[in-house]
């Protein structure tokens, strides 16, 4: 049974990962161990059965429930967010961007939780921000008609910068 080789950078993450589990007592199992790093060394979103097969490629014997109640544990932790539009997960942008993972909520001391996130339909990367208008814009939104939302994830497809520079390059070449 081989072992994956993660980047430098993501056995760092998932050190800080685990480290933070630990803090809230709570374990990072191996298998669960293996799919973080699975999703943090993808350039795009994983889908459950994607990373099913690659953990079989590995010669890991992986039945698709362990790999679901990983991602369930991995998203209840806040260390993934399940992109719903494309039924794929994601590393958290914050964790990534942190020396500690994670301790965050999204949200803020008053209003809701609002995960945003950038999909391009072209290269199907994923960009995760943070705008406190858009979290503002969906509370008063909410409170307009007496609503109390418990979260929002704001889904938004579109191109990539990159694909954009890439698509006016080839007109370029064209023209």
């Amino acid at each position: 049974m081989g072992a994956t080789t993660f980047t430098p950078d993501t056995e760092r993450l998932l050190d800080s990962a685990e480290a933070f589990c630990v803090s809230r007592h709570q374990r990072l199992t191996e298998q669960r161990r293996q799919v973080l790093g699975l999703i943090l060394d993808s350039p795009r979103p994983s889908g459950a059965y994607d990373l099913l097969d690659r953990m079989r490629v590995d010669g890991k014997p992986t039945a698709p429930p362990t790999v679901y109640r990983a991602l369930e544990f991995l998203t209840a932790q806040g260390l993934v967010h399940k992109i719903e539009r494309l039924s794929a997960f994601v590393g958290c942008a914050h964790m990534l961007q942190s020396a500690s993972p994670c301790g965050h909520s999204h949200g803020h001391a008053q209003g809701i939780e609002a995960i945003q996130f950038l999909i391009c339909t072209h290269c199907r990367r994923v960009f995760e921000i943070t705008d406190d208008r858009i979290r503002t814009a969906i509370d008063a939104a909410a409170q307009a008609q007496g609503f109390r939302p418990a979260g929002a994830t704001v889904e938004i497809e579109g191109t990539c910068a990159e694909c954009l520079a890439d698509a006016a390059a080839a007109q370029t070449q064209i023209s």
